[in-house]
């Protein structure tokens, strides 16, 4: 039986990851979703003097992109410890601590409010893309990204197999998610709950390369949440053969010495008219 949600226990647990994960987040999934930041800021029209805000923005790698395209950038995080790597690397982008489900921005405040692979991650999505409509001014565009279903995502899908056959995908019992999104037309819905419209979704591909498939497993471990969580829980016999799993079926994606894992995210985007 599934345990009641939380949105407070889901805040603390997500809360508690990012902040481990800020100093080596850059290092290890940041080589996962970088590759998809110039589909979202496109999806969202940021160009040239363009106000935007990005929210859950981690190490501020989105907002620093549309401070490349000559946008005015801010960036919303709730871990403290994300925000001081944001700062340190780019003095130039306004950082500030707050909530995805209560943004501290006035009302029509910016052109653009993107997050890369943020939105899942906050008790109640609904509520964050509320109040993304609520920021915007009028004619102004939202996007998010949201990792494509395993049957898309090799990399997903060699780890979530792998667990299944050897270990638990349940081991971790984190706390029940708020929602989530688990096809294209539940991100297009979820915006236009949220009173969006022109609301579109496309699926981006890319590549993330690691040594071998303890690199990939030790990427996940280290950047992510509930992945993280996720691994640490199974047992250390189980742990070997889920990498040996893992290497067995990614040798099809082998290059160089290395494996390049196929990839694949969700971007959706809305209006608010």
């Amino acid at each position: 039986m599934a345990a009641a949600f939380d949105p407070e226990a889901v805040r603390a647990f997500e809360h508690a990851r990012w902040q481990r994960a800020a100093a080596v987040y850059g290092e290890t999934f940041a080589g996962a979703t970088r590759p998809f930041i110039e589909a979202l800021l496109d999806a969202a029209r940021v160009a040239s003097g363009t106000s935007m805000l990005d929210v859950a923005c981690g190490p501020g790698f989105v907002a620093s992109g549309g401070r490349a395209r000559g946008a005015t950038a801010w960036g919303l995080d709730f871990s403290p410890a994300m925000l001081a790597v944001a700062r340190a690397r780019d003095e130039a982008v306004q950082f500030d601590v707050g909530d995805a489900e209560a943004l501290p921005y006035a009302d029509a405040t910016f052109d653009a409010v993107v997050a890369n692979f943020g939105i899942h991650h906050v008790p109640r999505p609904p509520l964050a893309l509320c109040e993304a409509h609520r920021v915007l001014r009028r004619g102004g565009c939202v996007a998010f990204s949201f990792w494509a279903e395993p049957a898309e995502n090799v990399a997903w899908r060699l780890v979530f197999d792998a667990v299944a056959r050897h270990g638990d995908r349940t081991a971790a019992q984190t706390p029940s998610p708020g929602g989530g999104f688990a096809t294209t037309a539940q991100c297009a819905e979820a915006l236009r709950e949220a009173g969006f419209a022109d609301c579109t979704t496309h699926l981006v591909r890319a590549t993330w390369r690691h040594r071998d498939a303890e690199g990939l497993v030790a990427a996940l471990r280290a950047g992510t949440a509930r992945m993280a969580a996720m691994i640490e829980a199974q047992p250390p016999d189980a742990l070997v053969a889920i990498v040996a799993d893992i290497a067995a079926n990614a040798a099809g994606y082998g290059d160089s010495g290395a494996i390049a894992v196929p990839i694949a995210a969700v971007i959706a985007s809305g209006v608010k008219s």
